[in-house]
């Protein structure tokens, strides 16, 4: 097991040399300095210290080494050219304080990708601000709020599906609605009779996720659209799962008001691990006025940041975003091209060969096609003495990162599976038999699964315990 630096310290040891004059500090306030008597630090030459960090990223799994099939998250492999090209100087030493004179190369790529995304989900305008799926969910909850503020309406409710993702109600919440949760149907679809319910002239807006969070699609979306929209109400398009759909349809011909895209999914730039994220917002023209300052501009001549909106909800985020996924992002829409169609016809057979293949070792709840991911049930394992835990930890002993698991919450022991298009035949199949595998297992030994993970560095732990107290900092004994 890897020491940690603190334990791999020798007292005296050194990895730099610094002049050996004493440096004064009085030009310093003592209150900002120090008392280093009291201060804990390893000493440990450089060289160690970068096998120290050497080991411990070889630890890491990442998208190199092993297939990562977590639902609505799409871990897809991020082409290394997008790296490249986010690091060439003048993308990356550009200070976003920069004149916009002197930055014409970088606004003009913001704008391009603005006009991409635009053709992609149909939207009038879009922002590129918010710096991650939930930010932009954020972003388009205040464009509502802010939406029916000017309008004189005071309208509290935001209806949310069962099966939404956990960001939506706290989005809303967030901005003070009220959530009102509206039951799926046998189909794993929106009630429409549930809908017609709790839609008055109190509701604000919808929040759908389509394809939903089951992998399905909302074949009743135009009526839903319909029926909001005759409310006085808006809809708003969460894009976690726009991997499915790009080239066929978009979310204005659906009839949604507001988008969020998730750049760091569906367009190929590498998330996890708190970041990087960017999650832009498209709207149609009527609320285009409401978008957060600056809006990325060109009059013809030159690019330019305005910050003149009328009815803008102000700033989301310093400067503007993260700029190195955007970087990413514009390089992705321009690798793909036309092929962009060719994303979402994949990652939906990949999702479909999958799912026949493993619904005679699982119970699949929601028995049809499905979109770019599907949703498993644990059931039957755990009736046999294992769980869908189990199952996950079982995984990591084959070189596979778990699926989501236990999530969406209206399906029992959920194991929810996205395979995405940038994985061959012969990784799904690996995948696949694992998870045959592992079933009979569970059938003829299901303590044996239940002891794993057998391989990783870190074994069986609590993990409600690890959440609420993780012991983060070193403590010398």
């Amino acid at each position: 097991m890897t020491k940690l630096i603190f334990e791999k310290s020798k007292m005296n040891t050194t990895g730099i040399n610094l002049t050996n004059e004493n440096i004064d500090f009085s030009f310093i306030n003592t209150k900002y300095l120090r008392n280093y008597s009291d201060t804990i630090l390893p000493e440990i030459s450089e060289l160690e210290v970068m096998r120290h960090y050497k080991e411990l990223s070889d630890k890491n799994f990442c998208i190199e080494k092993g297939f990562y099939p977590l639902g609505s998250c799409t871990m897809k492999y991020n082409p290394k050219v997008n790296e490249l090209l986010a690091a060439l100087d003048n993308f990356c030493l550009l200070h976003p304080m920069q004149d916009d004179s002197d930055a014409q190369g970088a606004l003009k790529l913001m704008y391009r990708l603005q006009e991409n995304l635009k053709v992609i989900t149909g939207m009038n305008a879009i922002t590129l601000q918010p710096a991650a799926g939930a930010h932009g969910e954020l972003c388009g909850m205040m464009i509502v709020k802010k939406y029916f503020e000017t309008k004189g309406e005071n309208r509290k409710n935001v209806i949310i599906p069962d099966s939404a993702h956990g960001t939506n109600p706290a989005s809303a919440a967030m901005c003070g609605f009220n959530i009102i949760e509206v039951k799926s149907n046998k189909k794993g679809l929106v009630d429409i009779n549930e809908l017609k319910k709790v839609l008055d002239n109190n509701t604000a807006a919808i929040m759908l996720t389509n394809p939903n969070t089951l992998g399905l699609f909302e074949e009743n979306i135009l009526e839903i659209s319909k029926l909001v929209h005759d409310a006085g109400g808006l809809l708003y398009y969460d894009g976690a799962n726009m991997n499915a759909i790009m080239g066929y349809t978009n979310p204005k011909l659906m009839g949604f008001d507001i988008v969020h895209i998730n750049l760091h999914k569906t367009f190929s730039t590498p998330h996890g691990g708190g970041g990087p994220g960017a999650g832009p917002i498209g709207v149609v023209e009527k609320l285009k006025d409401y978008l957060p300052i600056p809006t990325i501009e060109y009059d013809g001549n030159k690019y330019y940041r305005n910050y003149n909106v009328k009815h803008s909800i102000g700033k989301l985020k310093t400067y503007y975003g993260n700029f190195s996924v955007l970087v990413k992002a514009y390089a992705y829409t321009l690798l793909m091209g036309k092929e962009l169609k060719d994303v979402s016809t994949n990652a939906v057979l990949n999702a479909n060969y999958m799912m026949q293949k493993l619904k005679e070792y699982y119970n699949l709840p929601y028995d049809r096609k499905c979109m770019h991911e599907f949703v498993l049930s644990g059931d039957k394992q755990k009736q046999e003495g294992s769980s869908t835990l189990a199952i996950a930890k079982r995984l990591m002993d084959s070189n596979f990162h778990p699926p989501t698991v236990y999530f969406p919450l209206i399906v029992h022991e959920a194991i929810m599976i996205e395979p995405t298009e940038s994985e061959t035949k012969e990784r799904l199949d690996d995948f696949i038999d694992t998870m045959i595998l592992i079933a009979k297992e569970i059938e003829k030994n299901p303590e044996q699964v239940n002891s794993h993970p057998l391989s990783t560095p870190v074994k069986r732990v609590d993990e409600t315990l690890a959440a609420r107290k993780p012991d983060l900092a070193y403590k010398k004994q």
